[in-house]
């Protein structure tokens, strides 16, 4: 055994809809001696993010449900505070999916372990425009979404960290950029610190007039984060040959059944001339990570790629932080500060 603790959060059971008092639980248990080729991660940061959700529901997605007393699914950066491994040193920082809990041991071939040289980039936005997220954002927009100049781009969710890299991608690629996004803050944020065209606040109703005036040419990239009557506004206003990456669509995932949900594919399929459109995962561009988290990296450290963070302390403030991300209440990107 080694002289640590480890606490962690747990599936305790399934949610019905939203997440209740008891779904998740935290657990403490001494942690294991390290064998070889194996190495003890120490969380210092946690992502939360919204694909967390249908991980929960004991049904087939494109990932597995996370198990009854399993550990919740999570990326976070970590640093190694034990080897036994050629590859890892004491002192090395890394991205790793190491779930919802203060220690990982990971053996040293885990697929999707990456070193970080911070180089001047707060460890934490390696979970947010320069991880995950903004990879998401990156490749679904480039790829996918293939904006050319003169294009009118449009993401919701615009202030979080997947639209936040759309919008500005978007913008230097010579686009229109048009956000949509929850408040009169945020909107203001996206517009003045972000360099968006434009933002429109979903909240404050009239949705497809709104969008109207803010796409005069109308709409020939949808990236989609949300579903539900956004999805229904916009597609009224896609051009002929426009594209629609589908990253998510965060208004269903409390849903209690998820089989009823009219998501965008019923959406868009139903449409005269549907725009092309189809769910893809950041794992399709596995090879670029590092090339794509360097390009992004670099560009917070130039201050070309802004972003903003929400951050609860602790692991036991994880689970109310993560359902107020599910509604929202979040402003950028969602984080856990585990250890420093």
């Amino acid at each position: 055994m080694s002289n640590y603790q480890n606490t962690s959060v747990v599936l305790a059971k399934r949610p019905n809809g939203e997440i209740q008092d008891g779904d998740l639980a935290l657990k403490t248990n001494d942690v294991r001696a390290i064998n070889d080729g194996e190495i003890l991660i120490k969380t210092l940061w946690l992502s939360l993010d919204p694909y967390m959700r249908p991980r929960m529901n004991d049904a087939q997605g494109y990932m597995d449900p996370v198990a009854i007393d399993g550990v919740m699914v999570g990326e976070s950066v970590g640093r190694v505070v034990e080897s036994k491994s050629n590859k890892y040193s004491v002192g090395d920082v890394v991205t790793c999916y190491s779930g919802w809990q203060e220690y990982y041991i990971a053996p040293e071939d885990e697929p999707m372990i990456y070193k970080v040289n911070p180089d001047g980039v707060p460890l934490q936005a390696y979970l947010g425009v320069a991880g995950m997220p903004g990879r998401t954002g990156y490749c679904g927009l480039t790829h996918v979404g293939q904006p050319k100049a003169g294009e009118t781009v449009v993401v919701a969710a615009a202030s979080g960290p997947v639209g936040t890299v759309v919008g500005q991608t978007a913008k230097q690629l010579g686009c229109r950029a048009v956000g949509i996004a929850g408040g009169p803050e945020k909107c203001r944020y996206v517009v003045e610190e972000l360099g968006f065209d434009d933002c429109i606040d979903y909240k404050e109703g009239d949705l497809l007039s709104k969008l109207k005036a803010a796409c005069p040419d109308g709409i020939d990239v949808y990236f989609e984060n949300v579903g539900g009557d956004v999805t229904k506004a916009v597609a009224q206003l896609l051009n002929k040959g426009s594209r629609a990456p589908i990253c998510g669509y965060v208004s269903a995932y409390n849903a209690t059944d998820m089989a009823g949900v009219e998501t965008p594919f019923h959406i868009f399929g139903a449409l005269e001339h549907p725009p092309e459109h189809r769910f893809f995962l950041v794992t399709e561009w596995q090879e670029q990570h590092q090339e794509t988290t360097k390009l992004l990296a670099d560009r917070v450290k130039s201050g070309e790629l802004k972003y903003s963070e929400t951050v609860a302390e602790g692991l036991e403030n994880a689970v109310e932080a993560f359902k107020g991300m599910l509604k929202g209440k979040n402003f950028g990107k969602q984080l856990v500060h585990i250890a420093d």
